[in-house]
């Protein structure tokens, strides 16, 4: 440090800090002598006042005792009339609190009117819901019953249907068969008939063969529609997944960022706009803008006396966390002002509650749940303002809401039991609400404004980020290996209808050739007659099967329109039953809400009927007071009439003038028992009295001089740091340079506070191992090290000359080459220093230059026991000579 000028800067500032502290003590002897100086200085110039009017005092004592007989009458009268004032702002509010009792007993019968009408509400629809329930049963059952009528009645139309197409199909054969027995009677076709028969063989055969492979190919068909349906499905399924889940991670995003940001300033987790807010709110605070200062964000002013209750506070306390605390309407509306500058037109803001600020928390023992075991939400949080705990109080009634940490013990408390005195509900550790009736799960599973632990919490969240983002890459992979099956499977389905296509055309001519065939008929000896009697009958159960097929369609037709007729009521009753179930469920929202705004409103009132018997008994206190301070007023009055009969305007006091009047008397009594002279009095006065501006003027100009040196030092001492940043920066840039010559690579530790230097070293490649201490290094090793750790220690050292001693002991050539040569450039690069190297190596390798100067010792003599070196004395004797 000394070769750095640290030091010396060091002991400057020190030595600096020395004299301010010594100056220091000499401004506070000298305030304690100036002190001393003024009390002697007023003391003789009372000394000298008393003895230039004693007459003076006398007749000033008698005007003080007049006066402050008016005074004490005066003092009874302003209190009187603040008595006064204070009853008649009193009755004010008295009035305001009554107007305010009727408005909230209008607001709560509107609650519960309303809650009433919504609950009678929802009874008519669930008891038209209950009435139509049997109705559409029966309906459905009838709809199913009359659909199964009608579709046995087409069954059966459809087989007469076929029956008559068989008939004809038949009837039209017999025609032909006739029709060409009569016109050819010629018997010698026997062998084209066999040859007929051989091929319709054979064509039903290859029939037969194309169907089986037309059955297999509509497998095949059905199986790779099957499988493409199924993989849409599966792919719409991911699909709506991978939405669900990106969503969910674009929060968490959004929540991690907001928690990061908020362990550098808390506020952020209330909104990333609140600190600036709060800037705001302070600077308009002290522009004199608001008429108490706003408080909030509420969570920001309330701690947890047990970190596991936090996600079930803020379940139950919800946008209160956020939410501001005004005194009066003409605040809120300067705090509005100030959130538009932050918040964005149509974005949500926090709640502002307006509400007049106590210093004192409202008593809530008569009305506060109590239970052994389990605390409420007022008794678990650590809250100093008393206006945060009072505004908790009116808009959530924490004083009544319990917190239970098992979701099992909660329902046993609650429903199972009888719940405990004034409690409406509780809240469970995982933010469940439990009501006497309800149970409500709640959407969260961790706490976002109350959490202290937000390490764990980021930790948590990241986790969770990197598993949402996992998981959308493997339903990616999912989604593109879908898409891929899924058109795999539409080009195989495609091929396979083809496939069916063809066979179906394949089937249909063989079928047309061997119809062709059939209808060839031969010239055989048929009885002509008994063909046209069947004939005959075949047309007369053509008509019959024709009879029976009309009757079965009117019939068929009957039963579809009654069919119809069923669906179409079945339809209308389900869907009045399902428009039902969708009004309800608004309703029950709506219901619990109002059941919200109910107890709401009770707390109010309860608020309001509490302040008024508060307010009332300290009006009545007051009056009270003023009859007793009016009795007290005639009193003085006529007691002052006493000493002085008119009545004097007096500007002081009472206290002030008894202090008065007591000092006159001792001034009065003292002057009466010594007289002093006056001339030496004086004199004794103006030498206090130049003594003491004296000494104040020096202690003024101390005072300025201490300012400015201690504004000189800061910016000494920011200097000092900087320039220590420098020096430390500089070498460890050197010794990092040097060592990357031999492909080493280190580092340097800089204790500035211990004043401590430590160096590690590793030989190679840097980063493939770690940095070893200096004992572990081979002598080479070291050596070089060394060299340029002193290198670095020059780079940042102003002394004039640069000593080194058997530098190069342990070094290979190699190594010593490269000290030699880093040794040189930076001698070469600061020519205005000299270095001075000692080794016992040759150093006739170094290039020639008017700049190195080599002085080379003789050998010393091998055997030489003594050295021939004479005393110092013997030596001074003959330089003398």
């Amino acid at each position: 440090m000394k070769a750095t000028q640290l030091e010396q800067m060091k002991e400057d500032y020190s030595y600096i800090m020395e004299t301010k502290e010594r100056t220091k003590e000499q401004i506070s002897q000298g305030e304690e002598r100036l002190i001393e100086l003024k009390r002697q200085c007023l003391e003789k110039e009372e000394r000298f006042q008393i003895i230039a009017g004693l007459s003076t005092m006398k007749t000033n004592l008698e005007h003080l005792k007049h006066e402050m007989a008016w005074a004490v009458v005066n003092e009874i009268e302003k209190q009187l009339n603040a008595i006064r004032d204070n009853i008649k702002i009193g009755e004010d509010r008295a009035a305001r609190l009554d107007r305010k009792m009727e408005e909230q007993q209008v607001r709560l019968h509107e609650a519960e009117k309303k809650y009433k009408d919504i609950q009678d509400k929802l009874e008519k629809i669930s008891e038209e819901t209950n009435a139509r329930a049997p109705e559409c049963m029966a309906l459905k059952e009838d709809v199913i019953a009359k659909k199964r009528a009608y579709n046995e009645a087409e069954v059966l139309y459809n087989r007469s249907l076929n029956e008559y197409r068989a008939l004809k199909k038949d009837d039209e054969q017999l025609y032909k068969r006739i029709e060409e027995l009569k016109r050819s009677a010629d018997q010698s076709l026997e062998p084209e008939r066999l040859e007929r028969q051989k091929k319709i063989s054979w064509l039903k055969e290859k029939v037969k063969t194309l169907e089986d492979q037309e059955n297999t190919v509509s497998q095949e068909i059905e199986q790779f529609q099957q499988a493409i349906d199924k993989d849409k499905e599966e792919y719409t399924r991911i699909k709506r997944e991978e939405s669900d889940v990106r969503n969910a991670l674009n929060y968490n995003q959004k929540q991690l960022k907001e928690l990061k940001d908020s362990k550098t300033d808390r506020l952020k987790r209330f909104g990333p706009y609140v600190p600036a807010l709060l800037e705001a709110i302070d600077d308009a605070y002290r522009r004199g803008q608001f008429t108490y200062k706003p408080v909030g964000p509420l969570g920001a002013c309330i701690h947890l006396r047990d970190p596991d209750l936090a996600l079930a506070i803020e379940s139950c306390l919800k946008g209160l966390l956020q939410a501001y605390c005004c005194h009066n309407h003409a605040d809120e509306r300067v705090l509005q002002a100030l959130m538009r500058k932050f918040y964005l037109p149509g974005a949500s803001r926090p709640q502002i509650i307006v509400s007049e600020f106590r210093n004192d928390m409202y008593d809530v023992r008569h009305r506060a749940a109590y239970h052994p075991e389990f605390p409420t939400v007022l008794t678990a949080l650590e809250i100093d303002n008393a206006v945060v705990a009072n505004s908790l109080i009116d808009m959530r009634g924490i004083e009544t809401v319990l917190l239970i940490k098992s979701n099992a013990v909660a329902r046993a408390v609650m429903q199972s039991e009888k719940p405990p005195k004034n409690c409406r509900e509780a809240f469970t550790a995982d933010g469940d609400q439990v009501f006497v009736g309800r149970y409500y799960s709640s959407e969260y599973t961790r706490p976002k404004f109350l959490s202290k632990d937000v390490d764990s919490e980021i930790s948590a969240l990241e986790n969770e980020v990197a598993n949402k983002k996992a998981q959308i890459l493997n339903l990616q992979q999912h989604l593109s290996a879908l898409e891929k099956d899924i058109k795999r499977n539409e080009e195989f389905l495609r091929r396979c209808q083809l496939h069916c296509k063809e066979l179906k055309m394949k089937m249909r001519k063989s079928i047309s050739e061997i119809e062709e065939l059939e209808n060839i008929e031969e010239h055989q000896s048929v009885d002509i007659a008994t063909l046209e009697d069947e004939a005959q009958e075949n047309k007369i159960k053509m008509k019959m099967v024709e009879k029976s097929m009309e009757q079965q369609k009117e019939n068929m037709e009957h039963l579809k329109s009654l069919k119809v007729e069923a669906e179409n009521k079945y339809d209308a009753i389900k869907l009045k039953v399902n428009q039902l179930a969708d009004l309800a469920d608004p309703l029950k929202d709506e219901l619990n809400l109002a059941d919200s705004e109910v107890d709401n409103q009770k707390r109010g009132k309860r608020h309001y009927e509490e302040k008024q018997k508060e307010h009332l008994d300290t009006l009545n206190k007051k009056k009270r007071e003023l009859d007793m301070k009016e009795k007290e007023l005639e009193e003085k009055m006529s007691q002052a009439r006493q000493i002085c009969p008119e009545r004097i305007e007096v500007q002081k006091s009472a206290s002030m003038l008894d202090k008065e009047i007591n000092r006159l008397r001792q001034k009065i009594q003292a002057e009466h028992a010594s007289h002093g002279d006056r001339e030496e009095i004086m004199r004794q006065y103006q030498e206090a009295r130049e003594t003491y501006l004296d000494l104040d003027n020096k202690v003024k100009t101390l005072k300025r001089f201490i300012k400015l040196l201690e504004e000189i030092m800061t910016h000494r001492y920011k200097t000092y740091q900087q320039f220590r940043r420098c020096l430390t920066l500089r070498c460890k840039l050197y010794f990092d340079n040097l060592l990357s010559q031999r492909a080493y690579c280190g580092k340097m530790n800089f204790d500035h506070k211990n004043e401590t230097l430590t160096i590690s070293v590793q030989p190679g490649e840097g980063n493939k191992a770690a940095f070893n201490d200096m004992r572990a290094l081979s002598g080479g090793e070291r050596s070089f090290s060394t060299v340029c750790f002193i290198l670095s220690l020059w780079s940042i050292a102003e002394s004039p000359f640069r000593c080194l001693d058997e530098f190069d002991v342990y070094m290979d050539m190699v190594n010593r080459r490269i000290a030699m040569d880093m040794i040189l450039k930076m001698a070469d690069s600061q020519r205005f220093r000299q270095f001075i190297l000692l080794t016992p190596q040759s150093m006739s390798s170094l290039p020639s230059s008017k700049l190195i100067r080599i002085l080379r010792m003789s050998d010393p003599e091998r055997g030489q026991m003594t050295l021939p070196f004479r005393p110092v004395t013997q030596e001074e004797e003959e330089n003398r000579s």
